[in-house]
């Protein structure tokens, strides 16, 4: 797919610039166990979520309020367990061929924005000020919200914009921004990557 048209990209964070899968798992599993829900299960459905979207799933029963402190506990498990999360095959590559190109980007996570500061910095990726993390936000993904507002941030149409995504949530989002979608993990999508590396030299004008 011809992506010289694009003019701003919009990444998604953990499993897209940053492996932190192994991290993510045992937060989840410490969470579940904790509360009383089934690990695989809870770790099955949580990906590309937020993690009150993954509480109310495991734990009907809650309030707004119970399901706040329970979402927040998850995160409380994240920020210091980082020791073995590593940026992704060509995320700085990529990154840096955008900046030399003159192409705007930024992250849309479902991570707060002190797990995504951690992370990217154990990963030695940088933070952009224009990253939409998950308290500024009144809906997560599948919901475009986020996608909208970081096109927004960036001045950029949402149709204008490539959504870098690894999970069917994500990839649903980018969807209804109206933007064009990438995925990785080999979930269908507008253009389906062998890693980021397949970005470099193809995103905005030569």
């Amino acid at each position: 797919m011809d992506l010289s048209a694009i003019a701003a990209v919009l990444f998604d964070m953990d499993g897209t610039l940053v492996d932190s899968d192994a991290a993510v798992e045992r937060a989840w599993t410490t969470w579940a166990h904790e509360h009383g829900a089934d690990p695989g299960e809870t770790i099955a459905g949580a990906h590309g979520s937020p993690a009150e979207n993954t509480v109310r799933r495991m734990l009907p029963h809650l309030d707004e309020a119970g399901v706040r402190r329970a979402a927040d506990r998850q995160l409380e498990l994240q920020y210091t367990d980082v020791s073995d999360v590593v940026a992704l095959p060509g995320a700085a590559e990529l990154l840096a061929d955008l900046d030399a190109r003159g192409v705007p980007w930024t992250i849309v996570t479902s991570a707060d924005r002190r797990l995504a500061k951690a992370r990217l910095d154990a990963a030695g990726l940088p933070l952009p000020a224009s990253a939409v993390t998950v308290e500024e936000i009144s809906a997560g993904k599948p919901d475009p919200e986020g996608f909208l507002l970081g096109a927004q941030r960036l001045g950029v149409p949402p149709e204008r914009c490539l959504v870098v995504e690894d999970s069917a949530p994500g990839i649903a989002a980018g969807r209804a921004a109206g933007a064009v979608v990438a995925s990785l993990r080999g979930l269908p999508a507008d253009v389906v990557l062998g890693s980021l590396r397949d970005l470099v030299g193809r995103v905005g004008e030569e």
